[in-house]
């Protein structure tokens, strides 16, 4: 839609001013984004981490958010505008379903598998379908990507959204590693469940392996004399 498009390119300079001078972003590529339809896919340490995904992507994108955060003033109104997707409490698959959409369209979508914030202090959670679910209707390859933060510069903020207190972890400024894989591709029934849980784990698996190349550049950053593990 011409008015998601209008705040994307509106917003654009600000993101990019923000995540240039407050965040050290750090990001590596295993080979450049393919064009067309893409699904990426990436762990979620910190509520601010859509923002800092989306940036890197460079491109109008389409993140599928809690829908809570569409309550906050002035973020949700954002949220709205930019065309970014809610992800309602039992209302998955309307989400899932304007997310095919968007890829039926060309464009790309942002999902978080864990479909929650990773453990505090580190670790993952275990991987919802929503992202295999997506790849084998869609048939879009999955971009999986790697997010290490340093976790003692993340904040946690208390709010109130419909008189339910919720707390969030901002992310202000500090470095932010991302680490960017080759697509992946999935083919089947998306009404094959085992295959979608394997799809989903598969994901998921490269998304911490990932992780740990983006936590292990960070560490050599800062502390060159680390030694790499032998995997590496």
């Amino acid at each position: 839609m011409l008015s998601d498009q209008l705040m994307y390119w509106a917003s654009r300079p600000v993101v990019r001013t923000y995540t240039g001078t407050m965040l050290k972003m750090d990001v590596f590529k295993h080979q450049p984004l393919p064009s067309g339809p893409k699904i990426i896919a990436a762990n979620h340490p910190a509520t601010t981490d859509p923002f800092y995904v989306a940036a890197m992507v460079g491109q109008q994108s389409f993140i599928l958010i809690n829908e809570l955060l569409f309550q906050v003033p002035i973020l949700g109104e954002y949220l709205r505008r930019s065309g970014h997707i809610p992800v309602a409490a039992g209302q998955g698959q309307q989400a899932i379903d304007t997310a095919l959409q968007r890829l039926a369209e060309g464009k790309t979508v942002i999902i978080f598998p864990e479909g929650a914030l990773s453990p505090e202090g580190g670790g993952f959670e275990k991987p919802r379908t929503g992202v295999a679910r997506l790849a084998l209707a869609s048939g879009a390859p999955v971009i999986p990507v790697g997010v290490h933060l340093q976790w003692e510069r993340v904040h946690t903020i208390r709010s109130t959204v419909r008189g339910r207190v919720e707390y969030g972890r901002w992310y202000i400024r500090g470095p932010y590693n991302l680490t960017v894989g080759r697509p992946l591709y999935f083919r089947g029934d998306v009404e094959n469940r085992p295959l979608v849980r394997s799809a989903a784990e598969t994901v998921m698996h490269h998304i911490i392996e990932l992780a740990r190349e983006s936590e292990i550049r960070m560490n050599q950053r800062f502390n060159p004399l680390t030694p790499l593990p032998e995997s590496f």
